[in-house]
């Protein structure tokens, strides 16, 4: 059963982690993919024979470039987004304005330039955190710039209501990634790392790659027809509980 055959769907951050996942899944179930990433070949890695835009969406400029040639789309799993610890005090203003363009601004870019792209009743993803819903040390101009992602979901959903198109967010909590390693293996000792950040959610795990595409790939598709402008995390029930 292929329930996404015939659709057009664009992927960002599709070369690692949570977009890539997305990604194999969405070929898997008969979509057409559009990929874009930084690195293009991240993105050939991802799926050899998708349409593979080497894109930074922080620039205006480039994705206004992008948006002339893109196709008309049926939906959007926006992922890409980059994390830099710190608190308020220890933060830079360039490390601010980092955290902001790379996961608040270039998917604002996205939406506001293929806005027009997207076909009636297409459906929207971005991937947020859960630590745009509860704030955690450290972590401070990363915190800020996801819970402006959620709301930018909730503002999308009233604007783009009147076009039939949804457009929800994910709030994932730490999951296996690469950037997820990438932080472990600065810590002083990794293993007690990934046994400190398996403890933050009643399941005693991180999440996996797999699942958090799972919930976009269901936001994408029509079972989900009537949710719009949720924030849902997954996170192994940290949201809820802690």
């Amino acid at each position: 059963m292929k329930p996404f055959l015939g659709r057009r769907i664009l992927v960002t951050g599709a070369g690692s982690g949570i977009g890539r996942a997305c990604a194999r899944r969405l070929e898997a179930l008969g979509a057409e993919l559009i990929l874009a990433g930084r690195r293009a070949e991240l993105l050939r890695e991802t799926l050899p024979h998708a349409r593979h835009v080497p894109l930074d969406h922080t620039r205006d400029e480039d994705v206004q470039a992008f948006a002339r040639d893109c196709p008309p789309l049926d939906g959007m799993v926006l992922a890409a987004g980059s994390l830099l610890t710190g608190g308020v005090e220890g933060t830079s203003a360039p490390a601010f304005d980092r955290m902001i363009a790379s996961n608040l601004k270039g998917p604002w870019l996205l939406c506001h330039h293929l806005g027009p792209s997207l076909r009636d009743a297409a459906s929207v993803v971005l991937v947020g955190s859960n630590v745009g819903i509860r704030a955690i040390p450290d972590s401070a101009a990363y915190c800020v710039a996801k819970a402006g992602l959620h709301m930018l979901a909730q503002v999308l959903a009233l604007e783009w209501a009147p076009r039939g198109i949804r457009c929800n967010a994910v709030a994932p909590g730490p999951v296996h990634t690469a950037m997820v390693d990438a932080r472990l293996r600065s810590a002083p000792d990794p293993a007690a790392a990934l046994h400190a950040l398996a403890q933050v959610n009643p399941m005693r795990r991180l999440g996996r790659e797999e699942e958090v595409a799972a919930l976009a790939i269901h936001l994408l598709g029509d079972e989900s027809r009537w949710t719009t402008g949720t924030v849902i995390p997954i996170d192994g029930g940290a949201s809820a509980v802690f």
